[in-house]
């Protein structure tokens, strides 16, 4: 069907960088919007950041300015990167697409999860 694959989480001092990537495989004809979502331990899932096919992007507010979400829509890959990491912004960082398959089946498909830990 389709698999999606994180990469580039790690251990990183605060104001680091990180550069996540997450690439789509599969039966895909087309993906609409691509998003980072992130849970912290004891918090719910957050959203991060969307981007759309167009290219419209949305932020968290507490990311804004820090981070910026991009798309490779020929590789079906879109990646985050994250610049003046926090402690806080420690969590499990997933990336999740909303896929229109070869079948003309729809749905949101979401990868295992890559872990970020910010700290000194």
């Amino acid at each position: 069907q389709v698999q999606l694959v994180e990469s580039g989480g790690g251990l990183v001092q605060p104001g680091g960088s990180l550069r996540l990537s997450c690439a789509a495989s599969g039966s895909i004809f087309s993906i609409n919007v691509m998003g980072w979502y992130r849970q912290a331990p004891g918090k719910q899932r957050e959203l991060v950041a969307t981007i759309t096919a167009g290219g419209n992007t949305n932020y968290e507010d507490s990311v804004k300015g820090r981070f910026t979400i991009s798309r490779d829509s020929a590789k079906n890959t879109v990646y985050l990167q994250m610049n003046g990491l926090k402690p806080e912004d420690t969590a499990v960082y997933s990336c999740n697409a909303y896929v229109i398959t070869t079948a003309r089946s729809q749905f949101y498909s979401w990868g295992q999860g890559t872990q970020v830990t910010v700290s000194s």
